[in-house]
């Protein structure tokens, strides 16, 4: 299977990070598929995200799937990533967010849940 995830690079006290299509049981910084853009939070000119959406967007459409923090930077430069994409596990996560903000009476992350349409 296929992820997107971020494999750091850079320097000791200053990251760097490539957003990259790999096999989903390749090491961190392990062979790469595709390098699909950058993310640099500690730049000269502040943090500074670079993506390639179109190459982002196939990768999701053939069933890709990304992990919090590439959702999190696709989201962030302006991409839209649909929750009919994400994984169960990346459901069971916010489902386990919303129920900690809850009992903290926050607000939910995503919004109540509809309610199913009576017959």
């Amino acid at each position: 299977m296929v992820v997107l995830r971020l494999k750091k690079m850079g320097r000791a006290h200053h990251p760097f990070f490539r957003l990259s299509a790999m096999d989903k049981r390749a090491p961190r910084d392990g062979m790469v598929i595709e390098e699909l853009g950058w993310y640099e939070p500690q730049g000269k000119d502040g943090k500074q995200i670079h993506l390639k959406m179109d190459r982002i967007q196939h990768w999701l459409s053939v069933g890709a799937q990304p992990s919090d923090t590439a959702v999190s930077l696709i989201r962030k430069a302006g991409g839209s990533v649909s929750d009919k994409v994400l994984s169960v596990v990346h459901a069971k996560g916010r489902a386990k967010a919303d129920a900690i903000r809850a009992k903290k009476g926050l607000p939910m992350v995503r919004g109540p849940k509809p309610e199913p349409a009576k017959k």
